[in-house]
């Protein structure tokens, strides 16, 4: 009885392993029928690749100067404004640019009855730069891209009067600085931006010193560090989620500064691939609420045909090879300059005491009767 089990076993064995190497046996005559029929396929009569994808996309082609304008409206800290910009490669490699981004803006007047820096209102005009170096790369399946670019951005500052109803007198133009430094990361769905913006000068961070604006109010530009997160909701429309921290000067003077964190969110939609429109929305102690809304249209970039319009259209990490960086704002913030306190017989206000004015600044006002320290006699009365 042994021996038929034997058999059956073998026999089953047999069967088994000629049934798992049947495949193999049949793979070579596949493989051999593919170049016949490859070698029946006519050939097309362009040179493009039948169907490249994102890795047949030669970036030479893709990324090159492009300019456009731009225009926001006043923010936290941010004038009315409007200018012109441009993109500017450098060295464009296999999976990589080197390249320059400049913008030159005028700047506004503020609302009629809103600061954008505080209490005193900017006037116009002025012209504001900024300047970025920057380098960007594409991981090896171009799923990500990654950046990092530094620079300078400049802002002279007309002053006018205020929204509370104070009168000034003595209105300046002072001029600030900032340098800035900036990572970024993005894939066809997240984007993430670290920044940083350093004021330099003479009304950089660590001097402190502050400008004075006008005979009662002084402002410097603030110190700002924020963290950007966005997502796309559709291809053509983001999502932003960001948190800032903002400080100045002023505390070192005695007076109250800005200093504190903050909140954003904000819409972009691109209308077509050349104009983009969005709006955002800060919240900071110093600000209280602010909404803004900005516009941009980019003219150039490459020599795109249908399929690659539609492939970039697809892969947005490619087209933000050569985007304008952002976050490049000069902000400011003023304050009320209570030190003024100094001419009423040497009265001193305590911390307490500032911070009160700085929510009352009329009662302020009707204190020191509206003059500055040059505007009175010995015993500290206004002069009429």
């Amino acid at each position: 009885m042994q021996h038929p089990v034997r058999l059956t076993l073998s026999l089953a064995s047999t069967a088994t392993l000629a049934l798992a190497s049947l495949p193999l046996a049949i793979r070579p005559a596949v493989a051999q029928e593919a170049p016949a029929a490859a070698a029946a396929e006519p050939k097309a009569d362009t040179t493009e690749a039948i169907d490249p994808g994102v890795m047949g996309v030669n970036l030479r082609d893709i990324v090159k100067f492009n300019w456009g304008f731009q225009g926001a409206l006043q923010g936290a800290g941010t004038p009315n404004q409007a200018g012109i910009g441009g993109f500017i490669p450098l060295h464009v490699g296999n999976n990589s640019v080197t390249y320059v981004d400049v913008l030159v803006n005028a700047n506004f007047s503020d609302y009629n009855g809103l600061s954008s820096i505080g209490t005193t209102k900017v006037a116009g005009t002025t012209i504001s730069t900024s300047t970025r170096l920057g380098y960007r790369w594409l991981n090896k399946n171009r799923s990500w891209m990654f950046g990092l670019n530094a620079g300078y951005d400049s802002r002279p500052m007309n002053t006018g009067g205020t929204d509370n109803g104070i009168p000034i007198t003595d209105s300046q133009a002072p001029f600030f600085q900032q340098v800035a430094l900036n990572l970024e990361a993005k894939s066809d769905k997240f984007s993430a931006s670290v920044y940083g913006l350093v004021p330099v000068g003479k009304y950089g961070a660590g001097t402190g010193n502050i400008a004075k604006i006008n005979s009662n109010y002084v402002a410097d530009n603030l110190t700002t560090y924020g963290l950007d997160i966005g997502y796309k909701i559709t291809p053509d429309l983001k999502l932003l989620l960001g948190t800032y921290h903002q400080q100045d000067e002023k505390e070192q003077n005695q007076l109250s500064g800005a200093n504190g964190f903050g909140v954003k969110t904000g819409l972009t939609y691109d209308i077509t691939s050349e104009l983009q429109a969005g709006f955002g929305y800060s919240y900071d102690e110093n600000f209280d609420s602010r909404i803004t809304g900005n516009l941009k249209w980019r003219f150039g970039g490459g020599n795109k045909n249908k399929k690659t319009e539609s492939l970039l259209a697809a892969n947005p990490v490619i087209q933000a090879l050569s985007a304008t960086p952002e976050n490049r704002d000069v902000r400011i913030a003023n304050t009320m300059d209570h030190r003024e306190l100094s001419c009423l017989n040497s009265w001193r206000l305590t911390k307490a005491s500032q911070s009160i004015f700085r929510e009352a600044d009329v009662a302020w006002a009707f204190l020191v009767g509206f003059g500055t320290c040059k505007d009175r006699d010995s015993s500290g009365r206004v002069k009429v």
